[in-house]
């Protein structure tokens, strides 16, 4: 038997935690559509993406039996638009998309090849929405549990060949594209070799963690650029309005089962907080806002087939889309849209057997888990530790959400968000 993740998302552990967040609850299908002035349409001013990374339909269907029931609905799934998304790149090697590539189609409406981040076929740069955004006047944020230079958040923000030129990317968020929030993991790009910073080189959970950066101290330097600088979950709390960088781990804010790390998902800052604090301080901007929204953990532990932490991430995101469709209840110029950008692991949600269908090791069945409010139970079943081609399933609420009904290729996110964004 596993172990298994809190069980939180009854009403009233979910009402409290939202309420912490300095929001309200509210019904995700009725709220926004009571009374006749819900009736008038509304021009969007708002964004919240908000990417469930190697998240596809069976991840989310396990979350929901799981948290919800056999019955239940989680709020992604609630969100009153739903489509498909494909998700191939365009890679001479491969059919199957990384997370950059994947970002890249989304930013610029562009395919690329795995690795890329918003440059074209032939290592051009293309225009991101992040910047565009902020060149229209918007203020922008990211949020995120990986390093907030990874693939996905880079792709919006930044422009490079190599996905793994993460201190290149941080220096292009401060220098460059600007965007006003920056919040999640990987301080040890945005320093020198063998100048730590609030999280030690080399620590005993993971001891390949260490400074690496070769741009200079780019800490002090979004200070001098007017970014608060925050490292724990108490100086976040306390952070006042304006530009805002809080990195709070050397890389992401979970261990993974990989050469030695834990495994262990507990964020020293949870997702919602992050995003709570980043639509305080989005708000109320003249002109509207871009937020980007990522849990990683889903993909990380499902390339290791993990599903105790796929289901406790897929939590925590679940608990991050209640603050943003919260927001977007009370703020009807806001449009959300959750998604993944790929699927990873290959899982199905099986029926519990005595035989493993899919081989041994690493793609073994997983579980039981069981089923809230329920006697039964399920597995999960991996097929593979790496993403596949499937479709990811999109939902969305707000202005302009019905534009996701339908089967699209994952550039058409772009389409969608640059008629708000780019305006």
């Amino acid at each position: 038997m596993f172990a298994r993740p809190a069980r939180w998302l009854a009403g009233p552990v979910l009402a409290g935690a939202v309420a912490a967040a300095g929001m309200t609850l509210v019904n995700p299908l009725t709220a926004a559509d009571a009374g006749p002035a819900a009736k008038r349409p509304v021009k969007a001013r708002n964004v919240i993406f908000i990417n469930g990374d190697g998240m596809s339909a069976a991840h989310r269907e396990a979350a929901r039996l799981y948290y919800a029931g056999l019955d239940g609905q989680l709020t992604m799934d609630k969100l009153p638009f739903s489509g498909q998304l494909s998700t191939s790149p365009h890679d001479p090697k491969t059919p199957i998309t990384d997370s950059a590539a994947a970002a890249t189609a989304w930013a610029t409406g562009e395919k690329t090849y795995n690795g890329a981040i918003s440059v074209d076929v032939d290592g051009n740069p293309l225009p991101t929405l992040g910047a565009q955004a902020k060149a229209h006047g918007k203020a922008t944020g990211l949020v995120t549990t990986a390093q907030v230079t990874d693939a996905s958040p880079a792709a919006f923000f930044s422009n490079t060949a190599n996905r793994s030129a993460q201190d290149e990317i941080a220096r292009q968020y401060i220098e460059v594209s600007k965007p006003d929030v920056i919040l999640g993991g990987g301080e040890d790009w945005w320093l020198p070799a063998d100048k730590p910073g609030a999280y030690a080189d080399h620590p005993a959970e993971d001891p390949t963690e260490a400074s690496k950066g070769t741009k200079g101290d780019l800490i002090a330097k979004a200070q001098h650029a007017g970014y608060q600088y925050v490292s724990t979950a108490g100086q976040l709390a306390a952070a006042k309005k304006g530009k805002l960088l809080g990195l709070f781990a050397n890389e992401e804010l979970f261990q993974q089962r990989e050469e030695g790390k834990g495994d262990v998902y507990s964020p020293p800052v949870s997702l919602a907080t992050m995003t709570s604090k980043a639509l305080g301080t989005l708000a109320g901007h003249r002109q509207g806002f871009f937020l980007f929204v990522e849990e990683e953990g889903i993909d990380e532990f499902a390339h290791e087939n993990n599903g105790t932490r796929v289901l406790q991430a897929m939590g925590e995101l679940e608990k991050a889309v209640a603050v943003a469709r919260n927001y977007a209840a009370t703020h009807p110029d806001t449009l959300v849209v959750v998604t993944g950008d790929h699927d990873c692991g290959g899982l199905t949600v099986e029926d519990n057997g005595t035989s493993d269908e899919s081989g041994d090791g690493i793609s073994r069945e997983d579980g039981p888990f069981p089923i809230k409010g329920s006697p039964l139970s399920f597995t999960m079943d991996w097929t593979t530790s790496g993403h596949t081609g499937v479709d990811v399933p999109v939902t969305a609420y707000g202005p302009l959400a019905d534009r996701f009904s339908g089967k699209h290729p994952n550039t058409y996110v772009h389409d969608v968000l640059s008629t708000i964004l780019t305006r």
